[in-house]
């Protein structure tokens, strides 16, 4: 019984529409996933700010965790897993949204 919600990642910014969860930092995010498993979809930011001027963990860093989960059977994806990323930085964006969707790609085959 895994019980579908919907996650907005972003260490600033609040969401326009409803989600079910808004998490602010990469811990905050695996932590959640952990305790509920995988979201049915995510809003994805790429930089989660930073501290005692070190560059916290990113999106990225979540969606390579979320992939190597989803692989390792430790998380289970859902089919209808859906995802965006409404990041300000055009390089984040790109990485994020190619390494999911290729994923997506390779594992709804």
């Amino acid at each position: 019984g895994n019980l579908m919600y919907t996650l907005y990642i972003d260490d600033l910014r609040t969401p326009v529409s409803d989600y079910d969860y808004i998490t602010r930092s990469y811990d905050e995010t695996i932590e959640l996933i952990k305790n509920k498993g995988a979201p049915m979809f995510i809003s994805f930011d790429h930089d989660l700010g930073e501290k005692n001027n070190k560059i916290l963990k990113t999106g990225m860093d979540i969606a390579k965790w979320i992939v190597d989960s989803d692989l390792k059977n430790d998380i289970s994806l859902p089919n209808e897993f859906h995802f965006k990323v409404h990041s300000q930085n055009p390089v984040g964006k790109k990485n994020i949204e190619s390494l999911l969707v290729s994923y997506l790609r390779h594992k709804l085959k």
